[in-house]
């Protein structure tokens, strides 16, 4: 495990996430965005702020700045207020993982409380994942409201990008 598989692994995140959002957010309707579900954290927007500020939690955390509040979905009804939050998240991520090297895959960034014996490999680990996680639940709600996706598979992002 390396410093670079980690960055391989985050242009993934990145190109799944904007993928979601061109391909199958951004077209709905608001009524479709907002639209309530009994499932996970409710509607796509909800879904999606959620996915945005765990990311956003998670880096501070690993830039050792102060950790946000958790983002409210009703704080972002414009979409365009989101996707220029989430870039800027987005950016943040890339700026730190510009700057990880080998040896921090091992430190422990967080010194107190249920996450003080993680190290950041976990910490890197654990986000993708959940990144792929909610990316699913999103297809699945997307797919309720009749939109036609794709595959977010890993491999097939590696078999584009050889």
């Amino acid at each position: 495990m390396n410093a670079e598989a980690f960055r391989h692994f985050y242009a993934y995140h990145f190109a799944e996430n904007r993928k979601l959002w061109d391909l199958y957010v951004a077209p709905l309707s608001q009524e479709q965005f907002t639209q309530e579900v009994n499932y996970s954290h409710g509607s796509v927007r909800n879904q999606i702020v959620h996915l945005i500020s765990v990311d956003d939690t998670w880096f501070s955390g690993l830039r050792g700045v102060e950790i946000p509040p958790p983002l409210a979905p009703a704080d972002f009804e414009d979409r365009e207020v989101i996707r220029a939050y989430w870039d800027s998240v987005e950016q943040n991520m890339r700026n730190y993982l510009a700057q990880l090297r080998d040896e921090m895959l091992i430190q422990k960034p967080f010194t107190e409380g249920e996450d003080k014996d993680l190290v950041v490999w976990q910490v890197l680990l654990h986000v993708v994942n959940h990144g792929t996680d909610h990316r699913a639940q999103v297809l699945r709600l997307l797919n309720d409201l009749g939109v036609r996706t794709t595959s977010q598979d890993y491999i097939f992002y590696v078999y584009d990008h050889m």
